[in-house]
Formats: C-alpha cells, structure tokens, sequence
C-alpha cells in the first residue's frame, strides 16, 4: 500500500481529524497546481477540476474532506 493510498483511507475513516498539509500532499501529488489568495487556497487541475478549500489551523472543516473525496470518486482518481 502506498503512501496515498494510506493517506485516502484515514481521510475516509476520520475526516473531523484532518489537515491542511494531508489535503495539500493528496491533491499536489495528483497535479493539481495551488493557488492561495488570502485564507482560501484554490487547487487546478485540467483532469480533475477545480476545488477550493479555506486554509484553517490546526484541522480542516470535514465538509471540505468530504468535497476532495467526492470529486475523486467522481472522477475515477481514486
């Protein structure tokens, strides 16, 4: 099992315990390019689409966790 892979299943088991850096390596290790501008960092990507998610210290809401695992799903990523 991969380093990704391990990541994406603890995202699934517990997203209330997530941050901010897991999400970044996920979604930077799939290509997506990162933008930030103010509190929200914009993640692109011309295979995957776009998502936003708003920088928060020390976890992420587990709305936005869900919204990551939703998009890769949808598009066959994961």
């Amino acid at each position: 099992m991969s380093k990704q892979e391990k990541l994406l299943q603890r995202l699934r088991q517990n997203p209330k315990n997530v941050r901010f850096d897991d999400i970044d390596t996920l979604l930077s290790g799939l290509g997506f390019e990162k933008r930030q501008s103010g509190s929200h960092v914009t993640y692109v990507s011309t295979e995957y689409g776009r998502i936003t998610i708003p920088f928060r210290k020390p976890f992420i809401l587990p709305v936005y966790v869900k919204e990551v695992l939703k998009l890769l799903e949808e598009v066959g990523a994961l």
